[in-house]
C-alpha cells in the first residue's frame, strides 16, 4: 500500500499501444500508464481535464490551430471540451492523471476506445 511505484517495471509489463492500464487511484482520479506510437483520432472529454506527463520519448499534441510537444520530463494538461490529437512518431510512454471517469477516446467511440482499464 505504501510502496513506491516502479514506472519502468509497471511499462514493462505491457506492449500494446493506446491501451491505458491503472496504476495508481486518489480522489476520484486514476493514474494511468500507456505506450503510444503512431496517431491516435481526434476527440475532446467533455467534463474533464487530462495531463499527459512524457517519460520516455516525446508526443505530439495537435490542436485545431497549433500544436505543442511535450518531451521526457515534461507535461500538459489539456483543459476539457478542447480537441486534440495525440501523435507519437516514434514509442512514447505517458503519464496521465485524470478523473475516473475519463474514456481514451472521449466523445468518439471506435476501435482505440478502452472502457474497462487493465491494472498492473
Amino acid at each position: 500500500m505504501f510502496t513506491p511505484i516502479d514506472l519502468a517495471q509497471k511499462f514493462a509489463q505491457f506492449n500494446d499501444y493506446w491501451s491505458p492500464k491503472i496504476v495508481g487511484e486518489l480522489n476520484g482520479q486514476y493514474v494511468k500508464l500507456a505506450k503510444l506510437k503512431g496517431e491516435f483520432v481526434w476527440h475532446h472529454h467533455e467534463k474533464e481535464d487530462e495531463l499527459f506527463m512524457v517519460i520516455k520519448g516525446s508526443l505530439i499534441i495537435k490542436f485545431r490551430d497549433h500544436e505543442v510537444t511535450i518531451n521526457e520530463g515534461q507535461f500538459c494538461i489539456i483543459p476539457h471540451s478542447v480537441e486534440h490529437l495525440p501523435v507519437a512518431e516514434e514509442e512514447c510512454h505517458i503519464l496521465l492523471f485524470e478523473p475516473k471517469s475519463v474514456v481514451n477516446t472521449g466523445n468518439v467511440e471506435d476501435d482505440r476506445t478502452v472502457k474497462e482499464l487493465d491494472r498492473i
